[in-house]
């Protein structure tokens, strides 16, 4: 698939019987047979009929069918929640003994996961920046999996995806990414060599800060893999309704992230002039091969002259709040985050700096947002 047709393919009806051009909710648990010899097929595994909403459903079929096009993959598996879908890959693809190579400044639940679950259990764990995952090419010899973000959280730091497919590879490593920055718009990971591809689908999948969700995206042999084991067993299945929500967002997923790269455009041109910031972090387009386009999530790193805490307080349009991806602008204070207790805190262990903030672009008028984020920062300065 070309970018130039994603909108075509999310414009296109998805509906069922009557005309619809939305699909049906189907809001039921369990779905029947008429006779023996239909259930005892199902059952033996000798027939594919949906038969429980825990492990499959029509609706819920229907957003996965369109993620696994908008991915280039054979198949998707969506998940109650964007960790369901992060354990629910990992919990199937490693098994004690194991070593898991993971991209530095990982989303901190993944790495909560891994610390407080993964790491017990027996895996070997070991972080990596995405430089040294591009350019050794024995970085991941004895890996099971690698664990990619690309921009990773709070830092966005990119890499060649590319590279670090053939990396793992080489050494039979399966490679799985965090897409859920870039979406299928931006970036298709799987097109560069990457195994396995998986979205916190709560954030610009969705795009109204209405559902909670997530989705893997990747062969018919690694999917099945999950479906067999982690999906029915875990239990983290996606629930009817929200797989409908899913597709409405995914309707709209186009104009809206091209609408928030305009806005990003907007701030990073304006940010880096500032002599109260000493850093924007926001990938744009090309920054690395198969990434085209800039999102709207960056962090900004600020100078010791900004207090942060009086910006944060004195902005209008920003609200705190620890997602994005929505149509609201939202801000989250490194600060605030390293203040977290215990040790499993990702920011304090990959030494994020204090003066960072991460903002999350909405749909607002983009030189409205200039001015509020303007005025807050000269409140906070001296």
């Amino acid at each position: 698939m070309t970018d130039e047709n994603i909108e075509t393919l999310l414009a296109q009806p998805h509906g069922g019987a009557e005309g619809s051009v939305t699909p049906p909710i189907y809001q039921s648990s369990l779905f029947t047979f008429d006779d023996f010899a239909a259930f005892e097929a199902r059952m033996s595994g000798r027939g594919n009929r949906t038969l429980y909403s825990r492990v499959q459903n029509p609706t819920t079929a229907s957003f996965e069918a369109l993620m696994a096009k908008l991915e280039n993959g054979a198949a998707a598996v969506g998940f109650a929640s964007g960790m369901a879908a992060i354990s629910s890959t990992l919990f199937a693809l490693l098994k004690p003994g194991d070593r898991l190579a993971c991209v530095r400044h990982v989303y901190p639940d993944a790495y909560r996961l891994m610390e407080r679950l993964l790491r017990p259990w027996g895996v070997t764990i070991t972080y990596h920046d995405p430089a040294e995952l591009e350019n050794d090419a024995d970085l991941l010899k004895g890996a099971a999996v690698a664990y990619l973000e690309s921009p990773n959280s709070m830092m966005m730091q990119v890499m060649d995806l590319r590279k670090v497919a053939a990396h793992a590879s080489a050494h039979g490593a399966i490679s799985v990414v965090d897409n859920s920055w870039a979406t299928p718009v931006f970036q298709k990971p799987l097109d560069l060599g990457i195994d396995i591809v998986l979205h916190s689908a709560s954030k610009y999948i969705c795009g109204h800060s209405d559902t909670v969700a997530g989705v893997v995206v990747s062969s018919d042999e690694l999917i099945d893999r999950i479906r067999d084991l982690t999906l029915p067993l875990l239990g983290g299945k996606l629930a009817p309704f929200e797989a409908w929500l899913l597709v409405r967002g995914l309707r709209t997923l186009p104009a809206r992230m091209r609408e928030h790269q305009r806005t990003a455009d907007l701030f990073v041109d304006r940010l880096s002039a500032l002599p109260q910031v000493a850093a924007v972090h926001s990938p744009g387009p090309n920054a690395v091969p198969g990434l085209t386009g800039r999102a709207g999530l960056m962090s900004v790193e600020f100078t010791r002259d900004v207090d942060v805490r009086r910006f944060a307080d004195a902005l209008g349009m920003f609200h705190f709040g620890v997602s994005w991806g929505g149509f609201e602008s939202l801000i989250v204070p490194a600060a605030i985050t390293l203040a977290q207790a215990g040790p499993e805190n990702s920011l304090r262990a990959f030494g994020v700096p204090d003066t960072l903030v991460r903002i999350s672009l909405g749909l607002e008028d983009a030189e409205e947002l200039w001015r509020d984020f303007e005025s807050a920062l000269a409140q906070a300065t001296g």
